[in-house]
C-alpha cells in the first residue's frame, strides 16, 4: 500500500467490507442438499432477493420460498455500499417517459420517494438495528462547472415536478451550519435519503426472512438458470418462479454475461475522528455527494468515522469481479486525495480499511424489474448505484407479478423494460474506461477554472449512453 497515505496499525485491505468489521464475516449457513421443488426460486441473497423473499412471505406465509446465494447472505453490493438509502430514479426521468408518459415518470420518482421510508418502517418492525438516520442528502459544487450543474439539476428536478420540499438550494449560512466542505460554492438539500449501515440491513433482513419460514441456502453459486429451473452443483431447485437477484454478479451467468455490466466502485474509511469533527460540522447525520463527474459519495458512520467512497478501477476485461474486494493503491491515494481536499482537517487522521465492490450498470443506465410467464423466469437489478433503496421497490414489485396482482407497483414504467446487451470485448473495456478518463480530465480542467462543464465530459457521455 502507498506511503503516501496514512495507515492505522490495524488497517484492512479489502475481506468484504468495512461494515462487516464489528461483528465479523458471517459464517455461512448450509448449502443445498439435492433436489427440491419450491414455489418460488430465488438467486442472490442480497437485497433484492432478501426483500422479495421477505414480501412474498408476507403476503403468502404458504409459499415454499428458496434462496440460494454462492456466499454468504449480502457478500456482494449489499454489504459494500455506501450506505444510502436514497430516493432518486435510477435512470434518468426521460427515458421512462419514452415509453411510459411523463405522468407514469413522475409517478415512478414519488414512489421511490416513499420506498425510503418503507426501508426505515421496515427495518424498524422487524427490530433490525441498521443506524438508521434519515438526514438527507447534501449535494456540493465546489468549482463554477460544477455550480452551473448544480443549478442545472435543481431546474431538471423542478421540470419533474420536485418541489422545495423535495430538495432546496441551501443558504451559504446554513450550508456552512451542516457540513463544512472546504471550497464550497454551493449545495442542495433533499429530505429523501436516509443513512445505513449496509450490513446490519442485510443480515438482519436475513434473519428476518428465515424468521418467515423462507430457506436460504448459503454455498451454493447457481450455475444455470432455465425455465422453472435453478442448478446447482448440490441439487438443481424445481420452482414456478426462479428470481434472477444477482444484480452486479450477473455476468458470472453464461446466458446473461453480457446483460448488465459489472462496475467496480471502491470506500475509505477513516479512523474515528473525535475532536475533529468540530470543524466538519456533520451533526444532521446527512450524506454527502458532488457535482464532479467523477464523483463521490460519503456518510458519517454512527461510530464517528468518515466512510468515503468512488470510482477507482471501474471495470475489469471481460466482466470478470475480484470478489473479495481488495483495492489498488492508487485508488486509496485518490479518495484520501479527495476527502482531504473537502476536509482538510482529517489529514490528521488515518485509513483503517478500504474495499470495493461491483454494481450492475445496463446499458441505457435504467433499472428493470420483470418476469416472464412464459419461462417462470424473473429479474430485477441494473440499479447503477442506486440499489438500497430500489431493491425494495423490486421486492414488493416482484411479489405482486408472481402473486399474479396488478397493482400500482406493476404499472410502474420500469417493470417489463428491456435494453440491448452491452458491446463484446474489448468494445466494453475500451468504452468503460475511456468514459471516465475523459471523465478525470473534464474534472481536472473544471478545478483548473473552466467554468462550464468541460466538451470531454459530454464526450463520456455519448460514449456510453449516460
Amino acid at each position: 500500500m502507498s506511503t503516501c497515505v496514512p495507515l492505522s496499525d490495524g488497517f484492512v485491505n479489502g475481506d468484504v467490507s468495512f461494515w462487516f468489521r464489528s461483528s465479523g464475516l458471517p459464517a455461512p449457513g448450509a448449502p443445498l442438499d439435492g433436489d427440491i421443488e419450491a414455489d418460488v426460486a430465488i438467486v442472490g441473497a442480497g437485497y433484492t432477493g432478501l426483500w422479495t423473499a421477505y414480501y412474498l412471505k408476507k403476503a403468502r406465509p404458504d409459499l415454499r420460498v428458496v434462496v440460494l446465494e454462492k456466499e454468504f447472505a449480502g457478500y456482494g453490493a449489499s454489504g459494500r455500499n455506501g450506505g444510502w438509502l436514497v430516493g432518486e430514479l435510477a435512470g434518468t426521468p426521460e427515458r421512462y417517459a419514452r415509453t411510459h408518459g411523463e405522468e407514469a415518470a413522475r409517478r415512478f420518482q414519488r414512489v421511490m420517494f416513499d420506498t425510503v421510508d418503507e426501508v426505515v418502517a421496515a427495518a424498524g418492525a422487524e427490530g433490525i438495528e441498521a443506524d438508521v438516520v434519515k438526514g438527507g442528502v447534501t449535494t456540493v459544487a465546489t468549482n463554477a462547472a460544477q455550480d452551473r450543474r448544480l443549478h442545472a439539476s435543481l431546474a431538471h428536478a423542478r421540470r419533474w415536478g420536485w418541489t422545495e420540499d423535495d430538495v432546496r438550494l441551501l443558504e451559504p449560512a446554513e450550508r456552512e451550519e451542516r457540513l463544512r466542505v472546504s471550497g464550497a460554492v454551493n449545495a442542495v438539500w433533499s429530505p429523501h435519503c436516509a443513512r445505513i449501515q449496509p450490513a446490519k440491513l442485510v443480515l438482519g433482513l436475513a434473519e428476518a426472512v428465515r424468521r418467515l419460514g423462507a430457506e436460504v441456502y448459503e454455498r451454493t453459486p447457481v450455475t444455470e438458470i432455465a425455465p422453472r429451473t435453478a442448478r446447482t452443483p448440490y441439487g438443481t431447485v424445481r420452482a414456478e418462479h426462479v428470481i434472477r437477484a444477482t444484480e452486479g454478479f450477473t455476468a458470472g451467468l453464461r446466458q446473461y454475461h453480457r446483460a448488465w455490466l459489472p462496475m467496480n466502485s471502491s470506500m475509505i474509511v477513516t479512523e474515528p475522528l473525535g475532536g475533529l469533527w468540530d470543524s466538519i460540522g456533520w451533526e444532521g447525520g446527512e450524506l454527502l455527494g458532488d457535482m464532479a463527474h467523477y464523483y463521490m459519495y460519503a456518510q458519517r458512520t454512527a461510530d464517528g468515522r468518515i466512510a468515503f467512497g468512488g470510482r477507482g478501477k471501474p471495470y475489469l476485461y471481460g466482466s470478470r469481479v475480484d470478489d473479495r474486494g481488495r483495492t489498488h493503491s492508487w485508488t486509496v491515494e485518490a479518495l484520501w486525495k479527495l476527502l482531504t481536499g473537502m476536509f482538510p482537517a482529517v489529514a490528521e487522521s488515518k485509513v483503517a480499511h478500504t474495499w470495493s465492490g461491483v454494481l450492475g450498470v445496463p446499458r441505457d443506465w435504467c433499472a428493470t424489474v420483470h418476469l416472464d410467464r412464459a419461462t417462470g423466469i424473473g429479474w430485477a437489478g441494473g440499479y447503477t448505484g442506486h440499489g438500497v433503496t430500489t431493491a425494495n421497490l423490486a421486492g414488493r414489485t416482484l411479489r405482486d407479478l408472481v402473486l399474479g396482482e396488478e397493482t400500482e407497483l406493476t404499472r410502474l414504467p420500469w417493470v417489463g423494460r428491456r435494453v440491448r446487451s452491452w458491446e463484446v470485448e474489448p468494445l466494453r473495456w475500451l468504452g468503460v474506461h475511456t468514459m471516465y478518463d475523459l471523465y478525470r480530465r473534464a474534472d481536472a480542467r473544471e478545478k483548473a477554472g473552466l467554468g462550464r462543464t468541460s466538451v470531454l465530459a459530454r464526450v463520456a457521455d455519448a460514449i456510453t449512453g449516460r
